[in-house]
Parts: structure tokens; sequence; C-alpha cells
């Protein structure tokens, strides 16, 4: 039996195949198991490929896995279309549409020989027992359900729930077409036994969820009663989440014109005393810049999520990228610092963006929280989030006393001073985009203005000494390093635990605060290492070039990266990791060479 399953489908916009995905790891998740469904798309509005990665394990999983156990083809242009987003290997399961008219000697997988190759009537079987060739989809979760034992009864309440709306008839339609896919897989089994095994910690709750959603939810526990924002692939779920939401809490949203109205009105809200965070993408992020600016010279608390996507320009809006790194530390004009801080899953989403919302708040400062689309998008299946481990910050006010003679920008010890708003007796001040005094009057004075940049950096310098905002695994003398953020992170630690069953002593570092960088942090990390990795989905490797900027990097760490669009396997880093090993080995045997 197995305790893991990874099936990767793909068809034409219509299909249902990411509906299908959705309807498989939902039942998955309510019997038990952990799992990650991530999706992808063509750019077109409407039509074009759509295609779903569904992991679905016994015990917690931290990235949609490696080479696809299962493939399924509802038509091969499409399933092409996704290249190494859905890899075929000589371990996977082919299943795909016999009326293709491609026998199954002849598939076009090129450089690859399936442990198995399955042609189904998938359109025919759908006509005949669901009335329309729309239940292709459903068709495929019979199949599913058969061969793999995969949540049979759950998997058919799922769908009926979902087509409840639509009538008796449609539902009824549906049920027979899922079991024409079972008693299919009865009459054609399969050369090997690939049941999944059970729950390793049985039947248990599962939340289901993605990141955009988790990540507004906790917007709304960690207080934020305001977001102003514009819709944007693959954001908009944040801003959709809140506006179903946070009214609740007594909260609002604003869907303004444009980007910049959106972090406009989110600044506004914060002046006024309320949490606020606006949702982009890197275009979105672009045309935010000057706002985020007026943030931090006000010394105003704001979230700014950025759901990375593949870029320049427009890119593309459905695949993901970690490329707007340097974006998010950098493209502030003059000396505006903001903290930049990335989760690496959705499960951890939850606490990142509550940890964004103290970090606002407790230094008054614009704070940009990293996701991106597949973190974004993808459902992932994980235990309940437990609220009471997060405490809540609230920015520090005036006191009675300090009203008297309010001096909003006072240098502190901390670099931070107390913020009224409006509606404080005796708080009001000038909160301006033009450099200031102490007070907040205009000042042109460049001793000024030196004075109040070391006030603006000085207050965040205690972020570099937050060792929880960083990860470390593996073996503390390993000679191997691996180093990675983001989504990414998730495929680095399941490569650390396949070397390490392989005899490769590594360690990895996983930073959730990326900026501003602690040094001491990573100086610790490289003691001992010769040779490793900084693992990234960005064609420069930004965070790599980000630390060379502050850390003296070992000479053997280089960097692995690449663009957006096909995310690493766990297995290309260990075979990365293997090379730097053997490498190692070398290098030590030239060094025990006689000398002439």
């Amino acid at each position: 039996m197995l305790d893991n399953l990874v099936i990767g489908m793909a068809g034409s916009g219509g299909d249902g195949i990411v509906s299908a995905g959705e309807t498989l790891i939902a039942a998955a998740a309510t019997e038990g198991y952990y799992g990650i469904m991530t999706k992808s798309f063509g750019s077109q509005i409407r039509g074009g490929e759509s295609s779903c990665r569904v992991r679905i394990s016994s015990g917690p999983v931290l990235n949609p896995g490696g080479t696809l156990d299962v493939a399924v083809a509802l038509n091969w242009p499409d399933f092409l279309k996704f290249g190494a987003e859905l890899p075929v290997g000589g371990n996977t399961v082919v299943i795909y549409e016999s009326k293709s008219g491609v026998t199954a000697d002849k598939i076009p997988i090129v450089g690859v020989t399936p442990a198995e190759v399955v042609a189904v009537p998938f359109g025919e079987l759908a006509k005949k027992m669901g009335g329309t060739d729309k239940a292709k989809n459903t068709v495929v979760l019979g199949l599913l359900a058969g061969w793999f034992d995969i949540a049979r009864e759950t998997l058919i309440k799922n769908v009926a729930k979902k087509l409840a709306k639509k009538g008796p008839e449609v539902v009824a339609a549906a049920e027979r077409a899922f079991n024409a896919g079972v008693a299919y897989a009865a009459e054609h089994p399969l050369k090997s036994d690939m049941r999944m095994a059970p729950p390793k910690d049985g039947r248990g709750t599962k939340i289901l969820t993605d990141g955009n959603d988790i990540c507004a939810a906790a917007a709304i526990f960690a207080g934020c009663r305001f977001f102003g924002g514009y819709p944007i692939t693959p954001s908009t779920e944040v801003m959709q989440y809140l506006s179903r939401e946070i009214w609740k809490y007594g909260g609002a949203v604003l869907q303004a014109e444009d980007e910049i109205a959106g972090v406009g009105a989110a600044v506004g809200a914060s002046f006024a005393g309320v949490k606020a965070m606006t949702a982009t993408s890197g275009p979105g992020m672009s045309l935010k810049t000057e706002m985020i600016g007026l943030a931090s010279i006000a010394e105003l608390p704001l979230v700014v999520v950025n759901v990375q996507r593949g870029g320049p320009s427009t890119g593309m809006p459905t695949k993901p990228e970690q490329a707007d790194l340097f974006q998010a530390c950098f493209s502030a004009h003059g000396d505006g610092p903001r903290p930049v801080l990335a989760p690496t899953t959705v499960a951890d989403t939850f606490g990142m963006t509550v940890e964004a919302f103290n970090i606002a708040e407790e230094y008054q400062t614009p704070v940009i929280l990293l996701s991106d689309q597949e973190i974004g998008q993808r459902k992932e299946a994980c235990t309940p989030v437990d609220t009471a481990k997060y405490k809540v910050v609230d920015r520090l006010r005036p006191t009675a006393a300090e009203l008297e003679d309010y001096t909003r920008f006072r240098f502190t010890d901390t670099g931070v001073s107390p913020v009224s708003q409006p509606g404080m007796l005796g708080g009001n001040y000038l909160a301006a985009g033009i450099e200031h005094n102490e007070k907040g009057d205009p000042t042109a004075s460049g001793a000024m203005h030196g004075k109040m940049n070391d006030k603006r950096h000085k207050k965040l310098a205690p972020l570099v000494h937050r060792r929880d905002l960083f990860h470390v695994e593996g073996d503390p003398a390993a000679p191997l390093g691996l180093i990675s953020w983001g989504s990414t992170a998730g495929v680095c630690r399941e490569a650390l635990a396949i070397a390490r069953r392989r005899g490769i002593g590594a360690k990895l570092l996983v930073p959730y605060l990326l900026y501003p960088v602690a040094e001491e942090v990573y100086h610790e990390f490289f003691i001992g290492v010769k040779a490793g990795l900084v693992v990234e989905l960005s064609h420069q490797g930004q965070l790599y070039r980000l630390l060379r900027m502050y850390v003296d990097v070992p000479r053997g760490i280089r960097s692995m990266c690449r663009s957006g669009a096909a995310p690493y396997l766990p297995e290309d880093v260990v075979r990365e990791l293997r090379a730097a090993t053997l490498g190692l080995q070398g290098e030590t045997a030239e060094t025990r060479q006689p000398q002439e």
C-alpha cells in the first residue's frame, strides 16, 4: 500500500479538471489524509488549457511532490503544454482518452517509458452514464477511487453536494458517471496494487484551505479592519475572502479604481488608527511603491501582501515565481526601509500574516509579505490552526501626559514614538510625505533628514535578532548547506530528508525574514560549510545575490535558480547535493596527493 500518491491531470478549460482535483483533495481531507493541490491555467480569460496536481499522503507533506505517480490526460495537446509541471517518469501510470487515436505504445511522452499506460473511453462513459460529455471529470474521480481506494463514499457525497443546486436529475447523472468509473476500474485492474494506506494519525479532522484565504483569515485575527485594493491574479482571493467576512468584525473593504488608490486608502485608514492592509502581485506592487514610501516616512503601520507571479510586466499571471524579492527590498525612493517576510506553506501563512501585522504595528512601518501563486492558490489539507499560539500586538499610543505637548516623531531609545489618531485631544500632527522634524513640521535641513533616517532604520534593528523568524534543520556540523525560502523551501525540506536517508550530510536554513538581512544568523549557519546551494525560483537567484551584499558567503555556496512556471522537484535538489558531495570528496583527495 502507498503512503503517498501524486496525481496530475490536464485537459481543456471547461473539462472540470480543477473542480475534480478540488473534490478529490476535499474528500481525502475529510478522511484524515494530508495533502496539497496546485492548479495551473493558461493566461486566457476563457478556454485554454487547465491542470491540477494533487498529492495525498498518510502523513504531513511540505510540497506538491516529485514525478507523478498517476498522469491523467483528457487530451494530449493540453497535457503536453504543462511540461515540467506534470513530469512523467518510469513509475508513472498514464491514463488517457482512448478516443484520441493514439495507441498505448505511441503516447507522446518523449524519452520516458511509463510503468503502465491505460486508455479509457472517458467521453463515451460520460455521455452514456452521465448524459453529457461534461461528466468526464466525474468518471475520472470514479476511476481514481476504484484503482487507488481513495475515499470512495466521501467522494460521491462531495460530488452530490457540489451539484445539489442543479437539481436531483443532475446529481443522479453524476452518480452514474462516478459509478461507471468505479466499475471500469474494477473490470480493468492495474498491474500493480497502488491502494492508499490509511492516514497515520487516524481520521482526524483536517482543514482544507489555500494561502490567500488563510492569509485573509489571519489578517482578521490580527485585528485588520480595513482592506483597500484592486483585483489582480493571483491575489484577488484575499480581497474576496475579506469582502465576505471582515464586516462581521466591524471592518470594511474598499475595491478601489486602481492599485494606487487601494493602497492610498489603506494608508489613510492606518493614519486614522485602524489596522490596514492591501494585497496585489508584481505589477500592482510597482504602482504601490510611492504610497509605501509615504507609509515609511509617516511611520504608519501597513501590511502589503504580494502574491508573486511570473514577470516582468504582465508576464505569466497564473504561474509561480520568486522574482519580486529585489522589488520588495529595494523599490523605495530614498532610504525607505521595510521588513520583508515570506511564508513557506499554506499552513504557516497564518502565522506569517499575524507576524506581519505585529511587526507593522510595533515598529510603525510598512511590511511586505511575499507569498506566491503556488502558496496563494494551492489547496492544502493540514491540521487546524491553534490560534492560542499567537499574540496580537497593537501600536504604541501616547499617554495623557504625552498628549499635553505631543511630539509625534520624538526621538526615543528604540526609535519608536507614540502615534496618535484623529480625535485624540492634543494629538493633532502633520502626517505628510515631506521630510519633517520631531513635531512633524516640514524641514529642508540635511542634519534633521539624517536624524530621521537614523530613526526609521534604528527601530527595525531588533528584527535581525529574532531567531524565531528562521528555521534550521539537519546536521549542525554538516559540510553541505542549503538555503531556501517561500514555496521552494518545502521542496528543500523533503530533499534534505531524502539526502539524509542516502547518507549525505547536509543542513537547511529557511528564512522567514528576508530583509533586513540577519547577518549573524547566516554567519553561524555557514560555520563549517564547504559547499551548498541557495535554491529559489528566479532567473537571477535574487536571495543568493542579496546575501552576498551583506554576508561573507563561502566560496562553495552557489546559486541554484531558474525562472518560474517550472517548480523544483525534491530529486532536483538531491541530485545537486550529491554532486556537491562528490566535489568535496574530490577536493579532499587532491589535498592528500603527495607534492613533487
